[in-house]
């Protein structure tokens, strides 16, 4: 008997070795290959060209047994064929895809554990079943335990309409064997006078049945939401379930917890989630469905699982978001449809997730109360312009070296405008603890935003209270220059539209009259005098607490 073949993958770049490395020797990650056993008889999992079905296609697939290679065609051959988005019925996740669901997509959603992926990918369900059919695979939770989430969010049967005793959602005298009793005209009645507004809501969609004025069962069947549920792990079923249900969206959750039974490793491994995603693929690919992928993050917060796995998809999502706050990030990292690195902001209740219609509010502190050391900056997070509050706190080193902490704000950026500051503007701060924040703790990691956390930095260090209807805008270079952004007039006016009067940007841009105030100016020194007032800050607080009472410290 012929002994297994062994193989060792890397789980980072999908590169296979035939033995061990500590190193990846194509991507150079360290203790990144997972040993892999190939089955001795090789899997077989039914396939199809997803690309030879489509229709209008001007060339065609000869069979496999003619042995005739696929010819090519010109591109301008391919017949034209104009699909519509979908909405998802969130403005926030459309945003992030583009403009909405491209239909037979596959969309790669990512995030740590209880950041809200599910919760989103249930609410998002639900909206898209009143008007088409969606399929929701639960890989990790039991049927019951999915009802149980869509209870607290909304989703599905009313809290009158279920029986808790017994866990079902239909009436103790509707319960039955009998599958067809959900479409009987008795039972409809019945779930029809739980309530006075539920009954009068249902009279308006309901026709009578011949002379006896029973609702009908076919009019009832289409106003109820069609979103079905299938807890399975096993790819096969899946595959049956997609092909014969045929749903305009499909929910897998998660992506490492299917298996192909064909292969020995175990599900999560280089070759399970290889496997599943491109059966998963091609299968929505040729029935032009959107299939939204759950994936899991390892320790240092990437996606778990081979590099392939975003290869095969369309469209990467991520979410972020810190536990300790109530606001999500949704970042597109790739989109083969629509801008990368745009954002969809999301607010999370008891209830479930809530739009957040105005980012820039939830990243601006209050202005009546700005403190010394306080800027306003406008980051471009793809197309979306969000104005963000700096903070910067400069204080004396309480040990030998000075420390560099920062939350929102690349260290590497702080370290380079402290260099600059002490160099070319003649600010000593070598040995002195610098702190930098932004408000709500949203990521600003572009250059546009260098200018307000030097001027967070000085005007802390001088003591002095910026005038908090000035925007800062400018990259700041090595030699102490101010240099041009981009998409200047897009950041101007979303701060205009936020009362901001004044704005401080590099020299030479030329933006349009937005009644603003435009100070232009060259070098940071120039920017430092425009924004620093001369006078020290005096603190006025707009809290009850009686300060006459503080002591002296």
């Amino acid at each position: 008997m012929a002994k297994p073949r062994i193989q060792y993958v890397c789980h980072e770049c999908g590169a296979e070795f035939t033995q061990y490395f500590g190193r990846c020797p194509s991507c150079h990650a360290w203790n990144s290959l997972e040993e892999q056993v190939e089955p001795k008889t090789p899997p077989s999992l039914q396939r199809f060209s997803w690309s030879s079905l489509e229709e209008g296609s001007t060339a065609k697939v000869d069979s496999v047994s003619s042995g005739q290679p696929r010819s090519s065609f010109k591109l301008s051959q391919i017949a034209d064929q104009t699909q519509s988005r979908m909405s998802s019925g969130y403005g926030e996740l459309d945003r992030v895809l583009g403009g909405g669901i491209v239909p037979g997509s596959l969309v790669l959603i990512g995030g740590e554990p209880g950041i809200g992926k599910s919760t989103l990918l249930l609410q998002v369900a639900n909206t898209l079943s009143q008007r088409t059919r969606v399929l929701y695979v639960s890989a990790e939770e039991s049927g019951q335990q999915v009802k149980l989430r869509s209870q607290r969010l909304g989703v599905g049967p009313k809290p009158e309409e279920v029986d808790f005793h017994n866990g079902d959602s239909q009436p103790p005298e509707s319960s039955s064997s009998n599958p067809q009793a959900e479409n009987d005209p008795f039972t409809e009645e019945m779930k029809s006078q739980l309530s006075k507004k539920q009954s009068a809501q249902t009279s308006k969609v309901e026709t009578t049945n011949g002379n006896n004025g029973n609702p009908s069962p076919e009019k009832v069947e289409e106003s109820e939401p069609e979103l079905y549920l299938l807890p399975e792990t096993d790819l096969e079923m899946i595959l049956r379930e997609l092909e014969s249900l045929k749903p305009k969206l499909a929910i897998i959750d998660s992506i490492q917890t299917i298996f192909f039974a064909s292969l020995t490793s175990a599900p999560g491994s280089v070759a399970q989630v290889r496997e599943c995603t491109s059966a998963l693929m091609q299968v929505a690919k040729r029935e032009n469905i959107t299939l939204f992928v759950v994936g899991h993050v390892t320790k240092d917060g990437s996606l778990a699982g081979p590099r392939v796995l975003e290869h095969l998809v369309d469209t990467v999502l991520y979410f972020e978001g810190d536990r300790f706050a109530s606001h999500r990030l949704l970042r597109s990292m790739k989109n083969r449809f629509g801008a990368t690195q745009e954002i969809g902001v999301f607010e999370m209740v008891a209830d479930g997730l809530m739009e957040v219609l105005n980012p820039s509010e939830l990243f601006l502190g209050n202005r009546e109360d700005f403190a010394p050391g306080t800027s306003t900056v406008v980051s471009m997070e793809g197309t979306r312009p969000i104005v963000v509050e700096i903070q910067a706190l400069v204080s004396p080193a309480s040990y030998g070296s000075a420390r560099r902490a920062t939350t929102g704000v690349d260290s590497s950026r702080l370290l380079q405008i402290l260099a600059v500051l002490e160099k070319r503007v003649g600010i000593p701060l070598s040995k002195l603890d610098a702190y930098v924040a932004s408000v709500g703790g949203l990521k600003v990691d572009e250059p546009a935003a260098d200018l307000g956390i030097a001027i967070a930095i000085v005007a802390s260090f001088r003591d002095r209270i910026v005038d908090p209807r000035t925007i800062l805008l400018g990259e700041v270079g090595l030699g102490g220059q101010v240099r041009p952004v981009s998409q200047l007039e897009l950041r101007l006016r979303e701060a205009a539209k936020l009362g901001f009067k004044r704005a401080i940007i590099p020299k030479g841009q030329n933006p349009a009259d937005l009644g603003m105030e435009i100070i232009s100016v060259g070098k940071v020194l120039d920017a430092i005098i425009a924004s620093i007032p001369t006078q020290p800050a005096t603190m006025i607080s707009h809290s009850e607490v009686n300060h006459s009472e503080v002591p002296d410290f």
